[in-house]
């Protein structure tokens, strides 16, 4: 039975008895509620690996933000993978790219304020890879880029999107949750929904039915 990561009642899934348990290697709410709502059975242990360590040795190597989203994504599952052995392992990473500047998710208010004065009227880049591993071993990845324009927001607009959002504007790289009131930042997209909302979910859904977790 799938665990949601901030203690409410899941919504029930089953899986034939000889599927694989599958583990989300990641505490992002926003992937783990994609999974939920997919039907997809699965645990949440997030990893433990040093993200802004591991982006900053690649920085200094000049890696290309998709070689940072792939290898965060590969080391999240790796690691979970190696202690739960029969499970799929899912590890998954989105990078934000605007002109070659890479954005985190903000700290607190005051950087995802900043992060929105800094992204209004331009278009980024998003980055999301995915990586299944089982007994240690990678079985498949997937990478998906998205292009977004931000419209030019007015201050009045940032303190009103900060204030409705609070703590939320610091959940999601960008300060943006594009299911919700994220929507009224952009004046257009393109690429998978999905994948923007952090986790690359038709692809994956293919190769969880393939090993029998959802019905095919």
């Amino acid at each position: 039975m799938a665990q949601a990561i901030d203690g409410t009642p899941p919504m029930k899934a089953s899986k034939p008895p000889s599927a694989p348990p599958v583990i989300l290697a990641s505490a992002s709410k926003s992937r783990a509620q994609l999974l939920l709502a997919a039907g997809v059975p699965h645990q949440v242990v997030p990893a433990n690996v040093n993200e802004d360590e591991v982006k900053h040795s690649l920085a200094r190597e000049g890696a290309p933000p998709l070689t940072v989203a792939q290898t965060l994504a590969e080391l999240k599952a790796q690691q979970i993978s190696l202690r739960n052995r029969d499970a799929l392992v899912i590890g998954a990473d989105q990078v934000l790219d605007c002109d070659g500047q890479l954005f985190d998710k903000p700290a607190d208010l005051d950087h995802a304020r900043a992060h929105l004065i800094a992204l209004r009227g331009r278009r980024h880049t998003l980055v999301a890879s995915v990586n299944v591993m089982r007994d240690g071993r990678e079985i498949w990845r997937h990478n998906e880029q998205a292009h977004l324009d931000m419209r030019q927001l007015s201050d009045a607009f940032v303190e009103w999107y900060i204030d409705r959002m609070g703590d939320q504007a610091c959940e999601s790289v960008g300060a943006y949750k594009l299911e919700g009131l994220g929507a009224q930042l952009f004046s257009n997209l393109e690429g998978d929904f999905f994948s923007i909302l952090g986790l690359p979910l038709l692809p994956l859904l293919g190769v969880l039915r393939n090993h029998g977790v959802v019905p095919s």
